[in-house]
């Protein structure tokens, strides 16, 4: 994919997570507990659902996104328990990559790991929101590989927001949106999502503590 055309495949990406952030209607809450809430409605991309996760974290925004952020010098594989690596495949600009992820086995190892290969976009906002844009791609240098099931992300990402008069807290919504591929029950897939997501904000919380005290 040349540089033109990966700029625009990713605008429109993040054209379509700032839809999904501002719209309300279809969200049906899966799980809520301890300050944060997974919701899910129907994907339009796959055959699947669309999650949401929102939730407050302890932290300035640069410190939530130091962490979560898909960019070089990431903290994301030292704490998050869905995240094996992440390595850059190819950086077009500052803000636009190529990535991989690998993922772990999980459920009991229902769900042998998986690889991710995706574009991913780094947009920040007037009012000091920060995003990140990704969905899934093909890159040469990336085949499947053996060891791993090759998964699909379609359009999903965070948004890193300051909350104004706290400046040592962050709103951090999520958009999880997810072919895992191979042959898994459905209900294990369903099932899946609302728990890491839910585990991923209370790791996060952690891990800037952490990585910040």
């Amino acid at each position: 994919m040349d540089p033109a055309t990966a700029a625009q495949v990713s605008e429109a990406v993040a054209e379509k997570m700032l839809q999904y952030r501002r719209d309300k209607s279809g969200w049906k809450i899966c799980r809520e507990g301890n300050g944060v809430s997974v919701s899910w409605r129907p994907s339009v991309e796959f055959p699947g659902n669309l999650y949401k996760g929102e939730g407050i974290v302890n932290g300035t925004p640069e410190q939530v996104w130091d962490c979560v952020k898909p960019l070089a010098g990431t903290l994301r594989a030292q704490w998050d328990e869905n995240v094996n690596s992440f390595e850059i495949i190819e950086s077009l600009t500052d803000t636009l990559l190529f990535s991989r992820t690998t993922t772990p086995s999980a459920v009991m190892k229902l769900i042998s790991p998986r690889d991710f290969v995706d574009l991913v976009l780094v947009r920040t906002y007037e009012d000091g929101t920060i995003s990140s844009n990704a969905a899934n791609v093909e890159h040469p240098s990336c085949p499947p590989n053996p060891g791993y099931v090759r998964g699909f992300n379609y359009p999903c990402g965070c948004f890193c927001e300051p909350l104004p008069g706290e400046p040592n807290k962050t709103s951090l919504v999520t958009f999880f949106q997810t072919d895992l591929s191979g042959y898994l029950p459905q209900g294990v897939v369903d099932s899946f999502f609302p728990r890491s997501m839910a585990g991923f904000y209370a790791n996060l919380e952690k891990a800037v503590k952490k990585f910040f005290g």
